[in-house]
């Protein structure tokens, strides 16, 4: 049986959903980053992260999204895991919150996976030092 894959995801700054005719579903998403500048260290970013999801049609839409956060050394610094539900033959979205510590500047990386089909993807998210 085919299971829940991921389609994309990004850090964003804001996400609304709108109908149009069909009945359709558009996605706004607005402020999709990968870095931002930081004024002082150390610092606690909490970014908003989008999971855009699907379940083929003939499964049983029924899946866990497991969002391991690791900076570059290796060291895991957080863990989100979510069971949700997607109608099948649809898509879906999930949101992370992460809280995430910089002693300054570097990268962390988002490892977002679906347990159930192994569907993964990787988003970074660098602090920078400010101009």
């Amino acid at each position: 049986m085919r299971s829940v894959e991921i389609v994309a995801a990004l850090f964003v700054e804001g996400i609304e959903f709108r109908q149009v005719a069909g009945p359709s579903t558009r996605i706004d998403i607005t402020g999709a980053f990968f870095s931002t500048a930081v004024d002082r260290y150390p610092a606690q970013l909490q970014p908003h992260l989008v999971v855009l999801v699907r379940s083929p049609a003939g499964s049983d839409g029924d899946a866990t999204l497991e969002t391991v956060f690791v900076r570059e050394s290796g060291e895991e610094v957080g863990r989100n895991r979510q069971q949700f539900f997607v109608e099948p033959g649809r898509f879906g979205y999930r949101l992370v919150r992460g809280e995430l510590d910089f002693p300054g500047p570097g990268t962390i990386e988002a490892r977002c996976t679906i347990l159930e089909s192994g569907s993964s993807v990787t988003v970074p998210l660098t602090a920078l030092p400010a101009p």
